[in-house]
């Protein structure tokens, strides 16, 4: 049931935030100058029990390369329907993707984890690159990626 609310909270706060309290959040991930094409990133959340809740982005457009952010990929069953609404260019090496959601209070301090998955045509896949919980103290908080990902932080 709480899996369940969560997700009802996630989606409520991205489609009408007056439903659910609560806040804009931005996201902010800056790239390494890795020297290859631009990245697809998902951005999506996992409960206490690393159980997938939702997708909150994805950086990139054509689908053929969603099964390389292989953890995302395998948590939603490459579901496009996870993300209509929800995508936008892929990410050029050194380049900072920042986007403003509203995301529900009941995310924050409660088990929830951000997780962002990396792929760069002809290069590695990185799954898990980032996986930060969602706090109210960690805003801010810069974290370094695996592979592509410089750092990432949120800000509220």
């Amino acid at each position: 049931m709480k899996s369940l609310t969560a997700t009802l909270a996630l989606c409520t706060a991205l489609s009408a935030p007056a439903a659910v309290a609560a806040r804009p959040v931005t996201l902010n991930t800056t790239l390494n100058p890795y020297g290859g094409d631009g990245a697809y990133l998902s951005l999506y959340v996992t409960d206490a029990s690393d159980k997938y809740v939702g997708s909150l982005w994805m950086a990139g457009g054509k689908s053929k390369y969603y099964k390389h952010l292989t953890d995302w990929y395998r948590a939603t069953g490459g579901d496009s329907a996870q993300i209509d609404g929800i995508t936008g260019a892929s990410v050029g090496a050194g380049r900072t993707l920042s986007v403003t959601l509203d995301l529900a209070d009941a995310l924050f301090d409660a088990g929830y984890t951000l997780h962002v998955d990396a792929a760069v045509e002809d290069m590695r896949d990185s799954p898990n690159e980032i996986a930060v919980p969602l706090t109210t103290g960690g805003q801010g908080t810069a974290t370094r990626g695996r592979r592509y990902v410089a750092q990432f932080s949120y800000e509220m």
